[in-house]
């Protein structure tokens, strides 16, 4: 495949992909959503692109969840977007 077909692919999966996450947080609160989001392995820029929350929104709610021990990450860094 040419390098121009990949990029075409790549930019149709991250359209997919946003409208998949996008869907599966609806009607979810903006915490419930980042801490879902994040769980997926999604970076913060792409969380921050779905629920409208700044990356310093997203930051600081992940970063309660972690106190509080409510972080579905298991131990995981969160991913740091960019």
């Amino acid at each position: 495949m040419s390098e121009k077909n990949l990029e075409k692919i790549e930019e149709r999966l991250d359209v997919i992909i946003r409208l998949l996450a996008s869907k599966s947080v609806e009607g979810k609160s903006q915490t419930e959503s980042i801490l879902e989001l994040e769980a997926k392995g999604l970076e913060r820029n792409l969380i921050s692109e779905i629920t409208g929350a700044s990356l310093k929104a997203i930051s600081v709610r992940l970063s309660e969840a972690k106190k509080k021990g409510k972080s579905k990450s298991k131990g995981k860094k969160p991913k740091k977007g960019g």
